[in-house]
């Protein structure tokens, strides 16, 4: 049997960031990732100032550079285009990416081998191994050779992304108080496909012209191709009977023409999924296993973004393994939830609050409609939305946010 220092389960964001993390600190981790990369994955492909930031500090920012840069968001809603740049920021590039996850993946991937990380490809990890009441590995089931095998580990991460069956194996379960997300999307041939922005439509309509909270958007991603998808939250009244497929189809009926978005120049059939947010994901540490990226709920459910802090929860939780095998200390496992909380808890609690607020289609129509009358006002908001707040700097943005932080820290757990 092998037996490794940490078994990771899943070698999307979360788990290539832990081992990438774990091997650089020189630990014997194993990465055990059902599919064969590359692979393909319903994403949005836009990678974030916070993610780019998370690949630079992991040897990519060479690797980056042969993709798609983006310069900010360009929103349209109610009729008005606005153009909003990344904000600046000490810690976070002014640009980002936009990388299809079958090349990204393989990427973080290949980087956490260079780095000495272990993988097992095409290896699904069936249900934990657990020896005198704790976990200590995994039962694995290798797709090519048709065997089943046991892999130990001393401490286990699980990164399998957002429907987490291994997780819930070990009793995680997501709050339906919790805010969840639906999204689709698709690839299509189009002569704009190498736009320096991403563009988000936020006045997002069901065929029969009725307003819905949520947006849809187009991502260029310069090899021919844009990314185009629908995002809906569960915020909405009657979200159960939204037919995603339809509101796919909708949005693509009320996209600009120049994009050339149709069935015709669509290449393969969309994809989706739903997203668990706001760290909705229950406990996120066990005695000798943590949990991390999708599989955590860490998605920020103010744009839906979970790339970045896939990167970074999966970051943090190397950190806490990290600790608890240099000095023996099992009990380091407990302070990653308490670094989740103090790094997120606060930010995603006022997210929620929000969210729940647009859930009523009315107020998103109204908060849309007086946003894209002021270019300074959808700044603040972009800046806050994609939580590049300046800690160090008491800026329009951050003056807002703080009061809003202040509200939702007194009120009523949303």
């Amino acid at each position: 049997m092998d037996r490794f220092d940490v078994v990771v389960v899943g070698g999307g964001p979360a788990g290539a960031s832990a081992a990438y993390w774990l091997a650089e600190a020189g630990h014997d981790v194993v990465v055990v990732e059902k599919k064969r990369f590359p692979r393909e994955k319903t994403c949005g492909d836009g990678l974030t100032p916070r993610a780019v930031r998370q690949l630079n500090e992991m040897g990519l920012a060479d690797r980056l550079e042969e993709y798609h840069r983006f310069v900010g968001l360009r929103s349209k809603a109610h009729g008005l285009t606005l153009e909003l740049e990344w904000p600046s920021h000490a810690d976070y590039p002014s640009y980002g990416y936009v990388v299809t996850r079958r090349n990204l993946d393989e990427m973080v991937a290949d980087q956490a081998v260079k780095a000495g990380a272990t993988l097992w490809p095409a290896t699904e990890a069936t249900e934990p191994l657990v020896e005198n009441g704790l976990v200590t590995g995994a039962v694995v089931h290798r797709k090519e050779s048709g065997t089943t095998e046991a892999v130990r580990g001393r401490y286990l991460l699980v990164a399998d992304g957002a429907n987490s069956r291994f997780g819930r194996a070990l009793g995680t379960a997501r709050s339906r108080r919790y805010p969840l997300g639906m999204a689709i999307r698709g690839y299509f041939r189009s002569p704009r496909h190498d736009e320096p922005w991403i563009e988000s439509h936020l006045d997002l309509r069901d065929r029969a012209g009725a307003a819905l909270p949520g947006y849809g958007w187009i991502f260029p991603v310069g090899d021919g191709t844009v990314n185009v998808g629908v995002g809906l939250l569960s915020t909405f009244q009657g979200w159960k009977s939204v037919n995603t497929s339809h509101l796919m189809d909708a949005f693509m009926a009320m996209a600009p023409p120049s994009w050339e978005i149709r069935p015709e120049t669509a290449v393969g059939p969309p994809t989706g999924g739903r997203l668990p947010m706001g760290g909705s994901v229950h406990p996120s540490a066990g005695p000798t296993w943590l949990v991390a990226g999708d599989a955590s709920g860490a998605i920020n459910p103010f744009n839906g973004e979970g790339i970045a802090y896939a990167y970074e929860t999966g970051r943090m939780a190397a950190e806490a393994l990290d600790e608890a095998l240099r000095t023996g200390d099992g009990l380091a496992l407990a302070r990653y939830p308490e670094r989740l909380e103090e790094v997120y808890g606060l930010y995603f609690r006022v997210a929620r609050v929000f969210v729940r607020a647009i859930g009523n289609p009315a107020v998103m129509a109204e908060l849309t409609r007086i946003g894209m009358h002021s270019k300074t006002l959808m700044e603040w908001v972009l800046r806050i939305m994609s939580n590049l707040l300046r800690p160090d700097e008491l800026g329009p943005a951050e003056a807002v946010y703080r009061t809003l932080e202040k509200l939702v820290a007194f009120g009523p757990e949303p």
